[in-house]
């Protein structure tokens, strides 16, 4: 298992390879996600936690770690429980034995296509919640009967 280095001012920062680990990556790409989802850009998430843009998509890129004070300021900001930037690991790169060379369980791009942006804000748009449970369900019947094909 690589050490994590240390770099400028006492941080630490990725392997020694100077890749970002696969637990970075996979954190900063939930960041993404979710600000995404929210339409919103890197420098107005930077804005609410005292960060430029640029420091934004260092910590998004998994180059920069987000320590726990900054991870609780994305959370409030982002509106989810930290749980969320660590959800999807289970089997992913915290049980690897290539834990610094690994890359992250969560496949960031498949989640970033348009469409799913789309359909993921429409449905934050719908009040009812019995509607949106029935759209879930539909949704996920539509998905097992595309796997079957």
């Amino acid at each position: 298992m690589d050490t994590p280095i240390k770099s400028g001012r006492g941080m630490t920062r990725g392997s020694r390879t100077g890749k970002p680990t696969p637990v970075d990556a996979h954190v900063g790409s939930r960041v993404r996600l979710r600000r995404t989802l929210l339409g919103m850009s890197q420098e107005k998430l930077g804005e609410a936690i005292g960060l430029t843009f640029q420091q934004v998509q260092k910590y998004e890129r998994g180059a920069n770690r987000i320590g726990a004070s900054r991870l609780f300021d994305l959370s409030r900001v982002l509106d989810v429980p930290i749980s969320f930037f660590f959800d999807d690991m289970a089997n992913g790169p915290m049980n690897s034995a290539s834990y610094g060379d690994g890359a992250p369980s969560y496949e960031a791009k498949e989640l970033s296509k348009r469409e799913i942006l789309e359909l993921a804000r429409a449905f934050d748009r719908i009040k009812d919640e019995k509607i949106r449970k029935r759209i879930l369900e539909l949704t996920k019947s539509l998905g097992t009967v595309s796997d079957a094909a």
